[in-house]
């Protein structure tokens, strides 16, 4: 059993790295966990929603500046690493751009959309906005590290910020008590002694060169801007939501509403795990290949997350009122409609980096463009009316639309068959042979 455990925390193979990053991920969604419990009891809903939409415009616009920079570093960090100073280089400087150009942006917008927020919560949340910059290069920087296979760096990086968070949260409690204020504040410059540690180490890898930009950036910007589709509809899927919602619903159920959805979205660890080792091991290789790797990781991903799914949608409303409180008992229907949304979209995006693999991020940009596109249409007819239920059903089907269409897309697009998504006999005595054969993870 020692054995197995060192293995499993040092290896590089495929199963052991995503066990490493799945294991990271469930240390991150305990620490999340935690803080949300205790910002939850101790702010109350109201509370709770005001917090959330104040920290919610810098993570938002970060991640919808970047111009596909996060996953453009990747690929063209794996098929030109000769140029990856260079390459590096103009990262730091189109982050910087972008980051700069998110935060006049919020400091204009942020007023027209929390029309139904007081003053207090309007002037701080422009006030964090000046982060903007930091938290778009942390995506880069982070894309960086997961090229490098670094998994132990890599998800250092990922968990610190939120177990700052945590401790900066347990010190006001003791000393100042917590408020709306002072806690929408902890989580945003937790990232900042984090982004420093991988700024000093990147540069130190890397070795920035400012001599000859103009290839490194035509090379981001030719692989960024066909991929930022993606990414721009990927954080939308993720953060749309709460964007139409925080418009739409009162303080109180907009912190019923963030509860739910951090809850129903720890399966998303299963997910993100799977698709940090997918991605950089399956660019290059043939269409055949790569949907054979795709194969496998959807297979892993969508038998965890149904089974985990399972168990909190029957557990779901004693767990809500137990760990929350009981005021948070409201957002136990939605809660389950999350959790649905959760399977479904988790699925569809980790078939999708298979079109990201192979070098053609448009397709996939259309595909997420058909998810996102529904679900606003959704959101502004069924929240009017059913309030938060309305939430909940409108992601749900937009995310099964979106997972149809992505397998409908292996056929037309790379003319292959679509890989199942659960796992066969076949898969269980592969693995079977591979432990029988010594290969380990």
């Amino acid at each position: 059993m020692s054995s197995l455990i060192r293995t499993l925390l040092t290896s590089r193979r495929a199963v052991a790295a995503i066990g490493q990053v799945l294991a990271a991920n469930i240390f991150i969604l305990g620490i999340n966990l935690i803080t949300g419990v205790i910002t939850a009891r101790l702010l109350g809903p109201a509370g709770r929603g005001e917090q959330a939409a104040m920290i919610l415009w810098p993570q938002f616009l970060a991640a919808a500046l970047t111009l596909g920079l996060p996953t453009a570093l990747i690929y063209n960090l794996k098929r030109y690493p000769a140029q990856a100073p260079q390459l590096f280089s103009s990262a730091l400087l189109l982050g910087t751009v972008m980051g700069s150009l998110g935060v006049l942006a919020g400091m204009l917008f942020i007023p027209h959309w929390l029309n139904e927020y007081s003053p207090q919560v309007i002037n701080f949340a422009q006030w964090l906005m000046l982060t903007t910059p930091l938290l778009l290069l942390n995506l880069a920087f982070t894309a960086a590290v997961a090229v490098r296979e670094e998994f132990a760096f890599y998800n250092a990086v990922r968990y610190l910020p939120p177990l700052l968070t945590l401790l900066a949260l347990g010190l006001l409690g003791l000393t100042q008590g917590l408020t709306p204020f002072n806690v929408a504040l902890s989580y945003t410059v937790s990232y900042i002694p984090v982004f420093c540690w991988m700024m000093v180490r990147l540069w130190r890898f890397y070795q920035p060169s400012w001599q000859g930009l103009g290839l490194s950036l035509k090379r981001l910007f030719s692989y960024g801007l066909r991929s930022y589709g993606v990414e721009l509809l990927g954080i939308l899927v993720r953060q749309l939501d709460q964007v139409l919602v925080v418009g739409l619903l009162a303080p109180t159920l907009m912190g019923l509403y963030v509860v739910a959805l951090s809850a129903a979205r720890m399966l998303e660890v299963f997910q993100t795990a799977v698709t940090v080792v997918l991605f950089p091991r399956a660019t290059g290789r043939t269409p055949e290949e790569v949907v054979a790797l795709t194969g496998r990781a959807v297979r892993g991903n969508t038998t965890a997350t149904v089974l985990v799914a399972a168990g909190l949608a029957l557990f779901g409303p004693w767990l809500l009122g137990f760990v929350y409180g009981q005021e948070f008992l409201g957002a136990s229907g939605v809660f389950r409609l999350l959790l649905l949304e959760a399977v479904l979209g988790g699925c569809a995006f980790v078939l999708g980096h298979a079109f990201l693999a192979v070098g053609r991020p448009e397709i996939l940009t259309v595909l997420q463009g058909i998810g996102v596109g529904l679900s606003i249409v959704l959101v502004l007819v069924l929240v009017p009316r059913y309030g938060l239920i309305g939430v909940g059903a409108a992601l749900a089907i937009s995310s099964f639309v979106r997972l149809v269409c992505v397998i409908l897309s292996f056929p037309f697009v790379l003319k292959v068959r679509p890989p199942r998504l659960w796992f066969s006999r076949e898969d269980v005595l592969r693995l079977k042979q591979r432990w029988s054969n010594g290969a380990g993870p």
